[in-house]
């Protein structure tokens, strides 16, 4: 599509907490273009997490205008933020999220079918082939490592074709090999679809602690207080993720 895929005007948020209020974002104001990597930096409590849940629908703001895949999300109505939520953004969140009465194909498979992708079986299949789980894909979450479920999450998300994606810590259980394995993999969301105009369908938003991962980044949004306080490519320029260590 032509245009951001994420627009965030001045939009702030803040909780009310008995008489005093909690200001979790404030002022925010950015862009995210198809094909873009962006990794948001910041300590804990700066906000982080709240982005994230604005750009996915999953919160309202309390000013300020947010529109994700040209779609309006500040008015939208509880039916219109579901639409958004299954067509436009897919999550791979810290906790997993799985469903402990599903297989790893059947959790994958479900967000394929409520993304609407034509033949969820096989792209479920194919997700979870590319995270290495081909092996246990009729295994449980209880059957799966923390670093399986957090690589069965992970394919879910990917298997929705959704253009924009979402990933709190998405490497923060799996070890440095694994870890790699799948920021190549996120990574390479930037380029699905991609046109000849060097266009691509996904943008990737990552949220991290750990600076080695934002290196491989297009650009590094940090924030301090609820407050954007830094948005430049990597200093020193984008690293391969082959140079990467931790």
């Amino acid at each position: 599509m032509a245009g951001p895929l994420v627009e965030l005007d001045r939009v702030g948020r803040h909780y009310d907490v008995g008489e005093r209020k909690v200001i979790a974002l404030d002022d925010v104001t950015l862009t995210i273009q198809p094909g873009e990597f962006v990794a948001v930096l910041g300590a804990s409590g700066s906000g982080k997490t709240t982005l994230l849940n604005m750009i996915g629908a999953l919160d309202t703001a309390s000013a300020g205008r947010i529109k994700v895949g040209g779609v309006e999300v500040t008015d939208a109505s509880r039916a219109e933020l579901a639409q958004i939520r299954r067509r436009q953004v897919s999550f791979i969140f810290q906790t997993f999220n799985l469903f402990p009465g599903l297989t790893a194909l059947e959790n994958v498979e479900f967000g394929a079918e409520v993304a609407g992708r034509e033949n969820p079986g096989e792209a479920a299949l194919e997700m979870l082939g590319r995270v290495d789980l081909a092996e246990r894909v009729g295994h449980f979450p209880h059957e799966l490592s923390g670093g399986e479920q957090q690589r069965v999450a992970i394919a879910r998300a990917l298997a929705t074709g959704n253009p924009v994606l979402l990933a709190d810590e998405p490497t923060g259980e799996l070890d440095f090999k694994t870890g790699v394995q799948i920021l190549q993999l996120l990574h390479e969301q930037t380029h699905d679809g991609e046109s000849s105009d060097g266009k691509s369908g996904r943008a990737v938003v990552v949220v991290t602690h750990n600076r080695e991962i934002a290196r491989t980044a297009d650009r590094i949004i940090e924030l301090s207080s609820g407050r954007v306080v830094g948005d430049a490519p990597p200093a020193g320029g984008q690293a391969e993720i082959a140079d990467l260590h931790w």
